[in-house]
């Protein structure tokens, strides 16, 4: 967390984790406001654990959340109330500060001059150029564009820096600019091992600043909204930014207000989930400290990032508890809104296997809409054969929570979005069906492949080839064949690997006589403890396209 003072009133900062409050109360901080809306990063914790941490040191605590590019007069007027009658002095935040301070320049634009809001935001390492622009100019200044790239890249994760760097491999240059807020960058495959006491957390983060392409131009804000028939990025702050080609891969949203009850109950009551880095941990000690009682496991309706994981926690958690002796005692129960156990039938068999070794009860069709974590009950929404819907409570010790999950506001508001929401690509191209000049790739964009980093890895070099393609530095194009992989962990030491293509065929790595992915393997455990975090962090995201060239056609 950085914090700023703003003002004499007024504190910034990025998000804080409930750890730092400590510190914000020790610098005479008297309230808190959240502008940030619960479930934007992997990273952030709920804005009621925040509140829980603030107010037990006596802080009070608002929440005014600000959706990127939505800033509005209103909600400015709003923050200054606040600012005015709560305790001084204030902290605001969000992810980076950057909608704080614009709320801040907003609501005083009538009261102060201009140079004075520019530089005392400048002064805390914020831009407010654009946005005195826009007040100044009353809307116009935002046909104006602050830069202008050849390739415009949108999100910073797996997908997005190994399209940066395949692309500079290929032609070394080529004006690139990358847009993320975010000051860390995640391996998120390795969250299911932290939660089962495999990785520590710190195995799986890196300083963003360090593995930015050499080369790229790294827009460090949140993107707010797409002008595409003018070949513009909106940033937040009033910012715009013009390209000639973009590549729009910023991830999927957590939400986890998409179950009643959830947020408020996240990071205790017995209820975790490994889809959040700093709750990966809170796994490994409620599986380690468990003595018996009754385990959910549950699953959303897909799409969802990585449709292993949700058992792949499961699995992990009762080989401990075995090796403990306290299986024996234990109830799990795999709770999901799905028909079947995995899509692709042919690694079922092997899955079912330890299903029934563990004794797991495996119930499908099963919603999770709800949770009371100081009753420790979670509530489930299931239609019968007849149709007629019912909700059943289920007591639980532990509740391992996979949430919803949908596309980023900024996409399902943009006009490359599909019916659902997702960007809106051609499954082989990667190219956006409207636009010509947008590819969309990773968890955000419509193909119907898995949502994995293994997918990442494949799609990258095929959008980098396609965006030179369009360039007119390829003479052929590239294609996807809907590649994904999950290493399914079915125990310490084992693992399933499942490696498909669109329409679940088979698509395997290895020669079945060295690693069979359809039967539980040491070495596909080595592979996945081993080998693909260098690969990931040496490989995919240097550009270096080991096992990942793209097929060619025309």
């Amino acid at each position: 967390m950085k914090m700023q003072q703003l003002t004499e009133q007024l504190y910034v900062a990025s998000q804080p984790v409930a750890s730092d409050l400590q510190q914000i109360a020790a610098a005479g901080v008297r309230a808190i406001i959240c502008n940030r809306p619960d479930g934007e990063a992997g990273d952030q914790p709920g804005f009621r654990e925040i509140a829980d941490a603030a107010q037990a040191l006596g802080l009070a605590a608002h929440y005014l959340p600000v959706t990127p590019g939505q800033l509005s007069e209103r909600q400015a007027s709003e923050f200054e109330q606040l600012v005015q009658a709560l305790p001084k002095p204030v902290l605001a935040y969000c992810r980076s500060g950057m909608r704080s301070t614009s709320l801040w320049g907003l609501a005083n634009a009538s009261r102060l001059p201009a140079e004075q809001i520019i530089s005392s935001a400048a002064a805390c390492g914020y831009d407010l150029g654009a946005l005195v622009r826009r007040v100044k100019a009353s809307g116009a200044a935002a046909e104006v564009s602050d830069a202008s790239h050849q390739v415009v890249i949108i999100g910073a994760g797996a997908a997005g820096i190994s399209v940066a760097a395949s692309l500079l491999a290929r032609q070394p240059g080529l004006d690139v600019a990358l847009i993320d807020p975010a000051d860390v960058h995640y391996y998120q495959p390795g969250w299911t091992l932290v939660g089962a006491g495999v990785f520590a957390p710190a195995h799986t983060a890196r300083v963003m600043g360090a593995l930015i392409p050499h080369g790229v131009r790294w827009i460090k804000s949140a993107v707010a909204g797409f002008v595409p028939e003018q070949n513009r990025v909106l940033l937040e702050g009033c910012r715009s930014v013009r390209y000639e080609q973009l590549v729009v891969c910023p991830g999927l949203k957590l939400n986890w207000d998409g179950i009643d009850g959830l947020s408020d109950t996240l990071g205790r009551h017995g209820v975790t989930s490994n889809y959040r880095y700093d709750l990966a941990p809170y796994t490994w000690e409620l599986v380690r400290q468990f003595r018996g009682g009754q385990a959910l496991f549950t699953q959303p309706p897909m799409p969802i990032k990585c449709a292993g994981a949700p058992q792949k926690a499961m699995y992990l958690s009762c080989d401990t508890w075995r090796r403990n002796g306290v299986l024996g005692q234990s109830k799990v129960r795999f709770m999901s809104a799905g028909a079947v156990l995995f899509g692709v039938a042919d690694y079922v068999p092997a899955l079912m296997e330890y299903v029934q070794a563990y004794g797991i009860d495996l119930q499908f069709g099963r919603t999770l809409v709800a949770v009371d974590g100081p009753a420790r009950i979670a509530t489930f929404r299931y239609t019968d054969a007849g149709g007629a819907v019912h909700d059943e409570q289920a007591p639980f010790d532990l509740l391992h929570v996979v949430p919803p999950q949908v596309a980023p506001d900024v996409i399902r508001s943009s006009p490359l979005a599909d019916a659902a929401g997702w960007i809106d690509v051609d499954q082989a191209t990667l190219r956006h069906k409207k636009f010509h000049n947008i590819f969309g790739l990773g968890d955000a964009a419509n193909s119907p492949n898995a949502k994995t980093a293994a997918a990442a890895r494949k799609q990258a070099p095929v959008v980098a080839h396609n965006v030179l393609f369009n360039l007119g530095a390829e003479v052929r194009e590239a294609r996807y064949d809907g590649y994904g992989s999950c290493p399914l962990t079915v125990e310490r030491g084992k693992i399933v690997l499942a490696e498909f293509t669109y329409g679940g065929k088979l698509a395997p790595s290895f020669p079945r006589w060295l690693l069979d992915g359809t039967r539980p393997s040491q070495l596909a455990w080595l592979l996945k403890e081993r080998l693909l975090p260098p690969l990931y962090w040496q490989g995919m995201l240097k550009g270096r396209e080991w096992l990942a060239q793209p097929e060619l056609v025309g």
